[in-house]
């Protein structure tokens, strides 16, 4: 079947499922497969479950004539939903980088849509399979769409930009992030940079910070916005206060280095003509979630926690805004970081030493890549090994940083440190 043919069926409905446990009522099931599941397998319960029609790329679970056979059904789905982005003719915002892209997206999204009807991707599905369900989520009620790229190796960029042929694009920053997929921090660069080619290939808009050398340069001679000279950072003890045109805004955003974040928002904001007002009350209505620098007050201690992802690059500059916070006493809790190939070593003794040098009141390192560097503080092979410790020496009337990679789970420590 054609991508034009099973357009005419997902667009009577506008909805696409790839998880039967899911499945809303005249979706289309994309029987997609994985390592160690083959969605094929689950064509006639996705039916069974109110989806109008299943796909599937192997002949013999094609068993009645609601199951539509494909060559493939991931390319399929990337197909269809590039074919949707050229029918919609719609505006498509696309961000990448190595940190803060999921706060930034949903940032622009929470500003534009005082105004617009967006849609924007959900959560962090941003890679060859979110990016493409992100553009399926559109509907001709959209009139913006903001779409979140990730990536970990080279030609993923340009891939999910041919398939979402966006209209602007924004760069949150280059980082020590997925080293060993990219090859170290040049090919980070190049990496993230291909957004910059195709959009400049497609004479299409790029936003710019421009406090980022990098880019900076690599925009030269390219259609530009620029963040608005009147945005300025006023301080961030926790929270980011900043001021723009005659408006102070207060955010509840962790850090400095969420300064940049609520920046593009506001240019993008600006150049979408949206109020001054409106975007100094979209931003201060946005709580961060999901593990995201949420401030978690207790009975016996304040709490940043900041467990949702972390490199090297991210883990650097939350520190830095940690030991700047005006309290008496500090513990940071900073678990292992991944997909640093040949540099972790390195990278989680570098971390060690910045972190050694503050002096928190306490510090602690879990995993088995902290666990072999070289520290004055305390190591934990793990979670559990952590856990023994502070039942047995409670922490009370600290201010708490938790930062770690997703893998880690640091949200666990929660559990226990009270």
């Amino acid at each position: 079947m054609e991508i034009k043919e099973i357009y005419s069926l997902y667009k009577k409905h506008y909805l696409v499922d790839t998880d039967t446990r899911n499945i809303r009522k005249n979706t289309l099931f994309f029987a997609l497969k994985g390592d160690h599941f083959n969605g094929n397998q689950f064509a006639e319960e996705a039916l069974k479950n109110g989806a109008s029609f299943s796909i599937v790329d192997e002949a013999k679970f094609k068993t009645n004539e609601h199951i539509i056979l494909v060559d493939d059904v991931l390319k399929t789905l990337q197909k269809l939903a590039n074919y949707h982005r050229t029918q919609l003719k719609i505006t498509i915002i696309a961000l990448t980088g190595s940190n803060g892209k999921t706060t930034t997206k949903e940032l622009i999204n929470t500003v534009l849509s005082k105004k617009y009807t967006t849609t924007a991707t959900k959560g962090n599905l941003n890679n060859h399979i979110g990016v493409p369900l992100t553009l399926l989520s559109m509907t001709p009620k959209t009139e913006i769409g903001i779409v979140e790229m990730g990536a970990n190796h080279q030609k993923e960029i340009a891939f999910l930009c041919d398939i979402a042929l966006p209209d602007f694009g924004y760069i949150t920053n280059f980082g020590k992030a997925h080293l060993e997929g990219f090859g170290g921090i040049e090919g980070v660069i190049k990496g993230k940079s291909e957004m910059y080619d195709h959009l400049i290939a497609h004479d299409k808009t790029i936003f710019v910070n421009p406090n980022d050398k990098i880019q900076v340069e690599k925009t030269k001679n390219c259609k530009t916005v620029y963040f608005p000279e009147n945005i300025q950072f006023l301080v961030a003890n926790p929270f980011v206060k900043l001021s723009f045109e005659a408006l102070e805004i207060q955010s509840n955003l962790v850090g400095d280095y969420n300064y940049t974040n609520i920046a593009i928002a506001i240019t993008i904001g600006k150049y979408f003509d949206i109020s001054e007002l409106e975007i100094k009350n979209a931003i201060e209505q946005y709580i961060p979630s999901n593990n995201r620098s949420q401030i978690i007050e207790t009975a016996k201690n304040h709490i940043i926690l900041d467990a949702y992802n972390a490199n090297p690059s991210s883990m650097k500059v939350a520190l830095e805004n940690f030991s700047r916070m005006d309290n008496t006493y500090k513990t940071v809790f900073l678990g292992d970081m991944f997909e640093l190939g040949d540099d972790s070593s390195k990278e989680h003794q570098e971390i060690v030493d910045l972190t050694d040098g503050f002096s928190f009141s306490n510090t602690f390192y879990i995993g088995e890549h902290f666990f072999k560097t070289k520290t004055k503080n305390h190591q934990f092979k793990n979670l559990d090994e952590l856990k023994n410790f502070i039942n047995k020496n409670p922490l009370e009337d600290q201010s708490i940083l938790i930062k770690g990679s997703r893998g880690m789970k640091l949200e666990r420590i929660l559990d226990f440190i009270g």
